[in-house]
C-alpha cells in the first residue's frame, strides 16, 4: 500500500495537473457517484491526509479517494488512452491535462465541510503542514499495554505510517516490533524518527532509508526477508502483525532488535 510520501507526491501531481482549471469532463465509474458530473467546476486543489486524497472543487465539492493496495493517479495528455484492462474508476480532466484513477481502493464524492467524516478519526498527519507531534504522542501513549508495531501502523495515531517505515523506523531505533508501547523509553524519538524518514522521502520516487539509493541498497530490512543484516550478518525476519483479517506483514533483525 502507498504510504504517506507516495500519496503526498501523488496530490502534488494531482495539483500540477487540475488546480485553478475547468473541468471538461468527469467520469465517475463507481455505482454509487455514476451519474455525478463535475463537467464545468474548477479544481480549487488537492490535499493529501495521511494515506488519503482529497481533491476540493469548485461547488463546496470534494473527490475524496484512497490508493489502498493498488491504486495510483495517472496524469497524461488529453486524448491519450489507457492501457487496456485498466481498472480506471474515475477520470477528471480539462482541456490539456487527464488524471485518471486506477484501481482506486475508495472514490467518494461528498460536501467539503463533511470531509471529516471521511478523515476526522485520522491523528497527526506526518507530513501536513499542522503536524503536530504533541497530539501524535498523547494518542500513542493512550494505549501502553499495545504493542508499538501496532500502535505505529494505526492511522487513528500517526497518519502516513505503513509496512515499509515502521520496520525501517524500529530497525533504526533497535526496537522489537512486540515490545508494548509502555515500556519504550524514548518513544518521543522513535516518532520523531518516522517523521523525518517520510519527510525525507517526499520529494522523490522510492524509499531511502540507508542513504544509498542504489537499486537493492535503500532498505534496511523492508523487501530482505532471509537476507543478512547489513549491521550485524543476522537474518531478517519475517512475520505478521495483528488480528485477522487485519493482518500486515512486518520485518525485523532478531540481532539489532532483541525481545
Amino acid at each position: 500500500m502507498p504510504e504517506g510520501d507516495a500519496v503526498y507526491r501523488t496530490a502534488a501531481n494531482l495539483r500540477g495537473a487540475l488546480d485553478g482549471r475547468t473541468l471538461t469532463r468527469s467520469d465517475f465509474r463507481v455505482p454509487r457517484h455514476a451519474t455525478a458530473d463535475l463537467t464545468g467546476r474548477t479544481v480549487i486543489t488537492t490535499l493529501s491526509r495521511g494515506k488519503h486524497l482529497l481533491t476540493r472543487v469548485e461547488g463546496d465539492l470534494t473527490v475524496h479517494t484512497h490508493l489502498r493496495m493498488d491504486g495510483s493517479w495517472r496524469i497524461m495528455p488529453v486524448g491519450r488512452r489507457t492501457a487496456p484492462g485498466d481498472q480506471v474508476r474515475l477520470i477528471l480532466a480539462n482541456e490539456e491535462w487527464q488524471a485518471v484513477g486506477v484501481k482506486l481502493g475508495m472514490v467518494d464524492l461528498v460536501k467539503t465541510g463533511d470531509e471529516a467524516r471521511l478523515v476526522g478519526h485520522l491523528g497527526p498527519d506526518l507530513l501536513g503542514p499542522g503536524w503536530d507531534p504533541d497530539e501524535a504522542m498523547r494518542r500513542l501513549r493512550g494505549a501502553p499495554g499495545r504493542t508499538i508495531g501496532e500502535a505505529l501502523l494505526d492511522q487513528r495515531n500517526l497518519a502516513g505510517i505503513g509496512t515499509i517505515y515502521r520496520a525501517e523506523t524500529l530497525f533504526l531505533r533497535g526496537v522489537w516490533p512486540w515490545r508494548q508501547v509502555g515500556e519504550i523509553e524514548d518513544l518521543e524519538g522513535l516518532m520523531s524518527l518516522a517523521q523525518r524518514l517520510l519527510d525525507a522521502n517526499k520529494g522523490h520516487a522510492g524509499t531511502v532509508t540507508t542513504g544509498d539509493r542504489r537499486p537493492a541498497h535503500q532498505t534496511w530490512v523492508y523487501g530482505r526477508a532471509g537476507r543478512p543484516c547489513r549491521r550485524c550478518g543476522t537474518r531478517i525476519s519475517r512475520g505478521e502483525m495483528g488480528v485477522q483479517p487485519q493482518e500486515r506483514l512486518i520485518l525485523w533483525c532478531a540481532g539489532c532488535q532483541p525481545r
